[in-house]
């Protein structure tokens, strides 16, 4: 890893760990579906800027198109509102760690649609850690616990839709000679597309336009959505995906660390205990990746 890796990774876990905050206080004036949508539309917003600056070509194939539909709508559309929604009854600090589990869907996921044949024993192990963390997070023994609700719920639901969305786009989309920015750029807006359709069927009650609202909503768009794509694919081609994806531990650490100190969140020790069994169980899933072709799946 270069001297300058270390403060592109914190940057990068800063911005993606604090999305969960801006999520919260963008809820606080607008629908889940605005929010996402706003951010949607602001993200492809950016990422399209870039695009025109370094004169890349958009692809013209609908074949191409619908995978990026498909894609879409599994990495963004569906997980955005997902978490959007889920933010009005759970905390910030929550939806961040739950996200965490995201890794360990993966590979489950692609076990039960035969993309992975095998499990190694290092996996099966990080598997059965990881959730057992999730058990610890979501205590269910405990009736009160507000993981187990509607929110909880979401948040699970958000994280196995990006599963589904890494399992389809390694299939489908990737080793196509498309650059990260662009694809990210066109599933973005069609992503924002898919929102704007489901914003015309459900309609919104007018926004309660704050300064807190709308400078979230503008941070969680622009840079959250838009600039953290460029810097992600910057530190992919610079040091490689294994580095990069270290940033992966350090977001549920962000969301807890803001939604404690910003928003007067509060975590138990049991789930502090859980998360940690989490990132143990996500880093033993990607032990076969480091040992086999010493890189690990991006995040």
């Amino acid at each position: 890893m270069s001297r300058s890796a270390l403060p592109r990774i914190a940057l990068l876990a800063l911005i993606w760990g604090s999305a969960f905050l801006w999520i919260k206080l963008a809820d606080r004036g607008f629908s889940a579906v605005e929010v996402t949508l706003a951010r949607l539309a602001l993200g492809a917003a950016v990422l399209f800027a870039i695009i025109r600056l370094r004169r890349e070509t958009i692809p013209r194939s609908r074949m191409l198109w619908a995978h990026i539909a498909v894609a879409a709508l599994f990495a963004n559309a569906v997980p955005y509102l997902l978490f959007a929604l889920a933010e009005q009854h759970v905390g910030s600090s929550t939806a961040g760690i739950i996200n965490a589990t995201t890794p360990l869907w993966t590979v489950l996921l692609a076990l039960a649609v035969r993309h992975q044949k095998s499990v190694t024993g290092w996996q099966a192990a990080g598997l059965v850690v990881g959730f057992t963390g999730a058990m610890l997070i979501f205590t269910p023994w405990h009736t009160g616990s507000g993981l187990v609700s509607a929110g909880g719920l979401e948040c699970l639901a958000a994280s196995a839709s990006y599963a589904v969305s890494y399992i389809y786009m390694d299939r489908f989309l990737a080793r196509r000679g498309i650059g990260a920015v662009v694809l990210s750029a066109c599933q973005l807006m069609v992503a924002a597309v898919q929102l704007a359709a489901v914003l015309a069927v459900t309609g919104a009650p007018a926004p309660q336009l704050t300064v807190e609202s709308v400078a979230a909503l503008a941070v969680l768009g622009i840079i959250g959505t838009g600039f953290a794509y460029v810097l992600n694919y910057q530190i992919i081609t610079s040091e490689g995906a294994t580095v990069a994806s270290t940033v992966t531990y350090l977001l549920p650490v962000v969301a807890i660390v803001l939604g404690v100190l910003i928003l007067n969140e509060t975590i138990t020790v049991t789930t502090l205990a859980g998360i940690a069994l989490v990132l143990a169980g996500v880093a033993l899933t990607r032990r076969r990746q480091r040992a086999a072709r010493g890189e690990h799946l991006v995040d």
